[in-house]
């Protein structure tokens, strides 16, 4: 049976967050490295994804599908740092599903591409096209991989992946904000039963009120929706630039007493359903 395995790249929201109390859980924002037998998707392309790279410029496999769940920045800002995105040798594939205006995903990485911003154009990603769905569509990969994708609440809109393959499902719910009744409803019908679920819980219950209409969850609320949806393995992820390892761990104990599979997402983290 062939593998099914995704790699975390990237686990902060906002910014990334280089230092000595982040040295453990990882500084680098949103990317994921997913593998469905010899298929390669990427979901998220923020500053993790320069290190992810590197690494698929020493390999064999020149296809990519790039699915992004947002163009906010930091989950875009990685690449002009990708390196095979400027080799003509690879196909890569970027699509997202979450635009509910008159931009589209060529519009928007053309936007942080150009001067006075970035000094290299978009029309140097030569291995790149880009295309756009609607989030609630379904992509199909030739090898049997399902990708179910749903609409999430996010200020400019988000979409949320789930990857079925050989009878075992993961799941991408970033960015998306708890409290709007429609999303909720959705969003726990779609993770329902699923293998592994990665999910934005960037705050603490105490510190949602400050926050509330930014766009993010609480770790609270990641468990207990995963408890609710049967989830096997919760994955708290999209953590807050300020958040230290020694907070992050009190987080994940604090977590596994209410679902002990819990899991605190760390970069270089590896998941196998």
């Amino acid at each position: 049976m062939n593998e099914f395995s995704l790699k975390i790249w990237g686990v902060r929201g906002s910014t990334a967050a280089a230092g000595p109390e982040t040295l453990r859980y990882g500084g680098e924002t949103t990317c994921f490295e997913v593998w469905a037998g010899d298929v390669l998707l990427m979901v998220d392309c923020g500053s993790g994804a320069r290190n992810l790279g590197a690494q698929i410029m020493k390999g064999n496999n020149r296809d990519i599908d790039l699915l992004f769940t947002h163009t906010h920045l930091d989950h875009i800002c990685g690449l002009p740092f990708f390196e095979p995105a400027y080799d003509p040798n690879f196909c890569i594939r970027a699509m997202a599903g979450h635009f509910n205006d008159p931009f589209d995903l060529r519009d928007t990485i053309c936007r942080i591409m150009s001067p006075p911003i970035f000094p290299v154009g978009a029309n140097t990603l030569s291995a790149v096209s880009f295309k756009s769905f609607r989030a609630g569509d379904t992509l199909k990969k030739d090898n049997g991989l399902i990708i179910k994708t749903v609409a999430l609440n996010h200020p400019g809109g988000a979409c949320g992946y789930r990857m079925e393959y050989n009878g075992k499902s993961m799941c991408i719910i970033t960015d998306h904000e708890m409290g709007s009744a429609p999303h909720d409803a959705a969003v726990l019908e779609f993770i329902r039963d699923a293998d592994v679920v990665i999910q934005d819980g960037m705050y603490t219950t105490a510190e949602y009120p400050k926050y509330k209409g930014w766009g993010h969850s609480t770790w609270e609320h990641v468990v207990e929706i995963c408890q609710r949806a049967n989830v096997k393995t919760p994955v708290i992820f999209h953590h807050d630039p300020r958040r230290t390892d020694d907070e992050l761990d009190e987080i994940g104990l604090a977590a596994q007493q209410i679902h002990p599979r819990t899991i605190v997402a760390a970069e270089g983290m590896v998941l196998r359903p």
